[in-house]
């Protein structure tokens, strides 16, 4: 009996860190070709109040506001798909996450949307229009 609860908790165990790199991969080969760490975090505090600004924006859909609001808390919480402490990767996984997010509401809002609501530069906005995906 005690050797079956092993084996099913190490089972469980491998399963969980397969399905977790798996889900690290796939990040990794979404992640936009110019999408560098460094203008990521450069853009961080300007890209938050932008989400805070969309999630709150009645005129979108529902299921736009949604993905912010989860987005949002994925960034504030402390649990990440991978640990910050990791050298660079650590911080990437967020940074893909909000590209892959910022593509999808983009695709459902417009970019009209991050225009009307970005609080920085020209040249953030620009930024930001390339991690999501758009053009110039």
């Amino acid at each position: 009996m005690n050797f079956a609860w092993w084996s099913v908790l190490i089972g469980v165990a491998g399963g969980v860190l397969l399905l977790w790199v798996a889900l690290i991969v796939a990040l990794w080969i979404g992640k936009p070709d110019e999408l560098t760490v460094r203008d990521a975090l450069r853009l961080l505090p300007d890209l938050v109040r932008m989400l805070r600004r969309l999630a709150g924006d009645k005129t979108l859909s529902g299921g736009v506001r949604l993905r912010l609001w989860l987005l949002l808390t994925y960034l504030a919480l402390p649990i990440d798909l991978v640990p910050d402490f990791i050298p660079v990767i650590g911080y990437a996984d967020d940074a893909v996450v909000v590209a892959l997010a910022l593509r999808s509401v983009t695709r459902r809002a417009g970019p009209e949307a991050l225009e009307k609501h970005w609080p920085g530069t020209p040249d953030g906005l620009a930024a930001v229009r390339r991690l999501a995906g758009l053009a110039g």
